[in-house]
């Protein structure tokens, strides 16, 4: 059982709207404000529009059709909730000087300009914001990331969403975290923060996680999206919006040309979340591991109490679909939770407790199923436990040697 000391998500009847926050975006966007949408791809919308929370959440399409998904969403389905497409250039092409919004294919005319030809195609598909079509970041790329900013603050248009798509290494050093930090500044308009690294970004440098915060915080409109437990994490410090991945895939970016790497078995069965211990495994994994056991039987709004987590042991049926609707109400019922809080410390203070539990639950979990070393704690859930809101840093410094070990 998950400690009780830690707030937990709330019977529905309880939760009220969320409390007024302070706008840092405008007109239009102001619809995104405070929200954690989550990025999909067009073939999987339908697995979660269900279980998607309308005063809280929204859709980031990504990859082929997005555009034609949008269209069909806002002109056939009436889909009126907050609604990005993101080019997701950066998967392909990196930015450059000369470049900086690079042209996604060759079969593209060299003289249309892939700024404004994206910027156009999106508002006409009833996008609530346009996002900007920006290649991969490579880390310190300090001269594409600076003609990339440029070009936007010259379209003066604070209703653009500025995607930066940067290498995580940009986050791994205070000087490079400074001038990512100055040129972000630069622009009016809400700036779409992505990491880029295999697997989990976060996890590959120790200040990586604080300084993601630093720029939340001291950047105003940043936006973090394409992301995974960094979505609650980020809104929590004062993120203006959010996107929860709905696939691995689209909870990181790989840089172009390198080959994503994957869990094995990944073809096999879909990815699960278990909520208390805050990670994903693959429906076999679960399986295997509670076969001489029993397994939680989740009580979220997708599996109403019915369905434990050893049932998505397979993509036979339609297990994939019910998992992906399973996660998406774990993480709404999070959401709802976070939200009804005051934005600030309380936020970051239920975020930081929520994630140390979970931490906690780790062995206790093993013990119980008679393995020490079955599930391990991800590094980054290990870092978001130790990030303490501020004025709770320096009491977290004494058992910081403890979740180091974990």
């Amino acid at each position: 059982m998950i400690d009780p000391s830690a707030p937990l998500p709330r019977p529905r009847s309880d939760l009220t709207e969320p409390p007024d926050a302070p706008q840092a975006l405008t007109g239009a966007l102001r619809v995104l404000e405070g929200r954690m949408l989550l990025q999909v791809s067009p073939a999987r919308v339908g697995f979660l529009r269900a279980q998607l929370d309308a005063g809280r959440s929204g859709l980031v399409l990504c990859g082929p059709h997005a555009l034609q998904q949008a269209r069909r969403l806002r002109r056939e389905e009436q889909f009126s909730g907050p609604l990005l497409v993101d080019p997701a250039v950066y998967e392909v092409r990196a930015a450059s000087e000369e470049e900086p919004f690079p042209h996604a294919s060759e079969d593209t005319f060299a003289f249309d300009d892939p700024l404004a030809v994206s910027l156009a195609e999106q508002r006409a598909m009833g996008v609530t914001a346009p996002m900007t079509p920006t290649g991969y970041l490579h880390a310190e790329d300090s001269d594409a990331l600076k003609a990339a900013v440029r070009r936007v603050a010259a379209l003066k248009d604070p209703q653009v969403v500025f995607a930066a798509p940067v290498d995580v290494g940009w986050l791994r050093e205070e000087d490079s975290v400074r001038q990512l930090i100055a040129c972000l500044r630069l622009l009016s308009g809400p700036k779409a923060l992505m990491l880029g690294g295999q697997m989990d970004p976060l996890a590959r440098h120790p200040r990586a996680v604080g300084h993601l915060r630093r720029i939340v915080t001291e950047v105003p409109g940043t936006a973090l999206l394409r992301t995974d437990l960094a979505a609650f994490g980020a809104l929590a410090a004062g993120a203006a919006f959010t996107a929860f991945g709905a696939g691995s895939r689209l909870r990181h970016i790989v840089a172009p040309g390198e080959k994503a790497k994957t869990s094995k078995g990944f073809a096999k069965s879909p990815h699960v979340l278990f909520p208390e211990l805050m990670d994903f495994f693959l429906g076999k994994t679960l399986a295997d591991r509670f076969a001489a056991a029993a397994a939680p039987v989740c009580s979220c709004a997708a599996c109403e109490g019915v369905r434990a987590l050893d049932s998505f042991a397979s993509n036979a049926g339609d297990r994939q679909a019910r998992a992906a609707a399973h996660n998406v109400a774990i993480l709404m019922e999070w959401l709802r939770t976070l939200t009804a809080l005051a934005p600030g410390h309380t936020r970051q203070r239920w975020w930081h407790e929520r994630c140390r539990t979970a931490v906690d639950r780790y062995p206790l979990l093993n013990a119980q199923l008679l393995q020490p070393d079955l599930f391990k704690v991800p590094p980054q859930l290990t870092r978001w436990a130790m990030a303490a809101p501020a004025d709770e840093a320096a009491p977290l410094r004494a058992d910081a040697k403890d979740y180091r070990s974990s």
